[in-house]
């Protein structure tokens, strides 16, 4: 079964965001566990913590199906001691933010080396950081979302992804995040039927798809290969429908969160109908 949702808003609170979801008829959701542009925030009342968990159970949503969103400012390979120890206790704060909510699953953004040190070092600097966070909190996996690879990014391969996974002590709590315009974006064509089949035999090699705990589900304003992350609403940009009726008609993408992230939020509520009229019983 496909679990469709967006990327909606918690503002007043983070027990307004399953009301807003179930709102625009949203079967998952993601969200940011607090302000994504600033460094720190204020913990959590337990009067948020129950309202969101008893809004979660209201409106039906699981934590399997749930992704929540760590901030921007974070780099868990920065190549600097104090914007390292920075970031590393900005991920920590946001992982046991999703333990308290009884979350399973962070996604984030793997780091950028910013011209300062090798991809390799920056990748085990990524897993190290990832440790440090898995030792201190239970229950809560963190997903490692793929990249477009724009300026000092990494994560806009698999095999990158692979690497921090390799170097990940418990690999029952890492996963990934697959976003279709950042691996079109990255190189990856998946626009026609054997692209899409091609890269995700890839995918299944190089990462394998167990690891695959929720996707972002965008179009994209820029092409295959040009490293530049731009999102854009379905069918509006540079991709066509199929591979969005692909990844609906395929049993690899079931029971997992697939997150809109499109630039229009008017637009969700219709995008996500979009997408469940496009599952068929022949493919």
């Amino acid at each position: 079964m496909k679990f469709v949702g967006a990327h909606i808003s918690a503002s007043g609170g983070v027990e307004n965001a399953p009301v807003n979801a179930h709102l625009i008829g949203a079967k998952a959701f993601a969200f940011f566990t607090k302000n994504q542009r600033q460094w720190f925030a204020a913990p959590y009342t337990q009067q948020n913590i129950d309202l969101f968990k008893s809004r979660c159970e209201e409106y039906g949503f699981s934590p399997d199906h749930i992704l929540p969103h760590d901030s921007y400012l974070i780099n868990l390979g920065h190549p600097e001691e104090e914007g390292l120890k920075k970031s590393r206790s900005a991920f920590f704060d946001e992982m046991k933010r999703c333990e308290q909510l009884g979350l399973n699953r962070l996604n984030f953004h793997p780091g950028s080396h910013l011209n300062q040190m090798s991809i390799d070092d920056c990748l085990d600097r990524i897993a190290e950081s990832i440790n440090l966070s898995l030792e201190r909190t239970d229950g809560v996996t963190a997903v490692i979302e793929n990249t477009a690879g724009q300026g000092t990014n990494l994560g806009h391969t698999f095999e990158q992804i692979a690497h921090i996974i390799d170097k990940v002590e418990d690999k029952n709590r890492v996963g990934v995040c697959l976003d279709t315009a950042h691996t079109l974006a990255s190189g990856y064509e998946i626009r026609t039927r054997e692209g899409f089949e091609n890269t995700f035999r890839q995918f299944d090699e190089i990462i394998g798809f167990s690891y695959l705990k929720g996707m972002h589900i965008n179009d994209s304003k820029k092409e295959l290969a040009s490293r530049v992350d731009r999102h854009d609403s379905l069918g509006k940009g540079l991709m066509n429908m199929e591979v969005f009726s692909l990844i609906m008609n395929d049993n690899r993408f079931d029971n997992i969160p697939l997150i809109l992230e499109t630039p229009d939020e008017t637009l969700w509520a219709e995008e996500i109908e979009q997408l469940y009229s496009l599952i068929t019983h022949h493919l």
